[in-house]
């Protein structure tokens, strides 16, 4: 059995994760739910919001306490398979 890629962080750490979708009714309090999932000690009031442009989009920055990669993984195959959700970096 190989052993994983050593990781570049070390956990346990502060760790943005940005998400953006389309500005809709929602949208917000879906990722703090899916955020929250994976560290339920995320504060949802913490959450950065920035619009476009335009206004048709929403982009959120949500920090979480991250314990360790496969917890980062996780959330983001969470993130990104939600139908709200367009891209997460």
């Amino acid at each position: 059995m190989s052993n994983p890629e050593p990781s570049l962080l070390e956990f346990p750490c502060s760790f943005p994760v940005k998400v953006f979708g389309e500005a809709q009714q929602g949208f917000a309090q879906a990722i703090a739910a899916v955020v929250q999932a994976h560290d339920p000690g995320f504060d949802a009031a913490t959450i950065e919001m920035r619009s476009s442009s335009g206004a048709k989009y929403l982009s959120l920055t949500c920090t979480i306490h991250a314990t360790s990669r496969e917890q980062l993984d996780n959330l983001y195959r969470d993130l990104t398979s939600h139908p709200m959700v367009k891209m997460a970096l």
